[in-house]
């Protein structure tokens, strides 16, 4: 139950930061406008400081990223671990149940299935 619990927090996380990655690139995109635009209002030292800033923006948004996409590696590894841990436990009651129906014909009864003609 803990896990779920854990899950929906790292999924909550995950989703929350795309969220506002969105909003950041939102945000970049309403305040780029193009070079003739900043050349007929700003000094070059004003050019500077915009790319700068957006700059320092992108590597916030790549560093979000990055986060992300670490937070799905390690979700991805432990759902993989999972699924062979349930791939084998599986595995392993095909098994008992082939030994017990191949003494036991009528035990495929209990499975919803009618036992082969004696």
């Amino acid at each position: 139950m803990s896990d779920r619990k854990d899950d929906n927090g790292l999924l909550s996380y995950i989703a929350t930061s795309v969220e506002t990655m969105r909003d950041q690139i939102a945000t970049l995109q309403d305040q780029m406008v193009t070079k003739d635009d900043l050349a007929q209002m700003a000094t070059k030292n004003d050019l500077r400081q915009v790319e700068l800033s957006l700059s320092t923006e992108i590597q916030a948004v790549r560093g979000d990223i990055e986060q992300v996409q670490l937070r799905l590696n390690t979700i991805e590894k432990a759902l993989t671990t999972r699924l062979n841990q349930i791939e084998t436990e599986l595995s392993r009651l095909r098994s008992v149940v082939y030994l017990l129906v191949k003494d036991k014909p009528e035990l495929l009864r209990l499975l919803g299935q009618e036992p082969p003609p004696s």
